[in-house]
């Protein structure tokens, strides 16, 4: 077979979000696609500082982070977009005046309030991350950094609607569900990244196959002709998607590339 480039996802597409882990039979997959000759990418949501050490373990290619902003290629960075400081910080100024709550992904860190939010799920985040040492150094309040990314938590005391007519200049946010929003840069998406990664191999787009499973990989899986959804996969991608495959536990990884003969 011909070589080509996949791109996955991490949570909920290798990486399951309810062990914790990678599959085994995940793992032996992407040995096996190298083995072939394919080239392998992380493309993700996450800023390249919050990549899990079990993907950092792995000989992966190239990481495509923070949806299109932070492209590297066998350890040289490519591409970096963060948003201008005094933008940044304006931005999260009206995070506060909006009554959200928020957290800033940058390339160093990630940067969670100084004070106990009324956002439970915000504050669940903040406790995977302290597992990971992150998140610690610096509060978003101190807006003394650079960042890429935010996601932001919502509910009826929040005025969403003026948060989102403020930054809508330069970023947009991505319904996650639940009053959760991925609020990314515009013009930098996981299609971005990956049309990046094509044209710098040469390697024509019909060869390129993407592997997610929620409505951050909804651009990815427009951009792709080999769209391979996960078991457990959001509605929105389905008008996109070329072959659902199992889920991350029932193999699903391995399962979609032996059913395309990638291994």
């Amino acid at each position: 077979m011909e070589r080509s480039v996949l791109f996955f996802d991490i949570d909920g597409t290798l990486l399951s979000e309810i062990t914790g882990e990678i599959p085994k039979s995940a793992v032996e997959a992407l040995k096996a696609a190298k083995k072939a000759g394919h080239l392998l990418f992380i493309n993700t949501g996450r800023t390249i500082s919050s990549l899990p050490a079990e993907i950092r373990s792995f000989p992966f290619d190239g990481f495509l982070c923070g949806c299109g902003t932070y492209i590297v290629y066998h350890d040289e960075i490519l591409f970096s977009r963060s948003l201008p400081k005094e933008r940044g910080k304006a931005i999260i100024e009206k995070v506060s005046e909006c009554s959200l709550g928020g957290v800033a992904e940058g390339s160093e860190d990630v940067y969670f309030p100084g004070h106990i939010s009324r956002f439970d799920k915000l504050e669940t985040t903040r406790r995977y991350f302290r597992e990971k040492g992150m998140g610690i150094e610096c509060s978003i309040e101190s807006g003394n950094f650079i960042y890429d990314k935010l996601f932001i938590y919502a509910d009826d005391k929040s005025d969403l609607e003026g948060f989102l007519a403020f930054i809508s200049e330069d970023m947009e946010a991505m319904d996650r569900g639940g009053n959760a929003y991925e609020v990314i840069q515009k013009e930098y998406s996981k299609a971005t990244a990956c049309a990046f990664i094509m044209d710098k191999l040469g390697i024509p787009k019909d060869r390129a196959y993407v592997f997610g499973d929620s409505s951050n990989d909804l651009a990815m899986f427009e951009f792709a002709d080999h769209a391979v959804a996960l078991g457990n996969h959001a509605e929105v991608l389905k008008p996109y998607t070329e072959f659902v495959t199992k889920t991350v536990e029932e193999d699903g990884i391995a399962y979609a590339m032996q059913h395309y003969g990638l291994i």
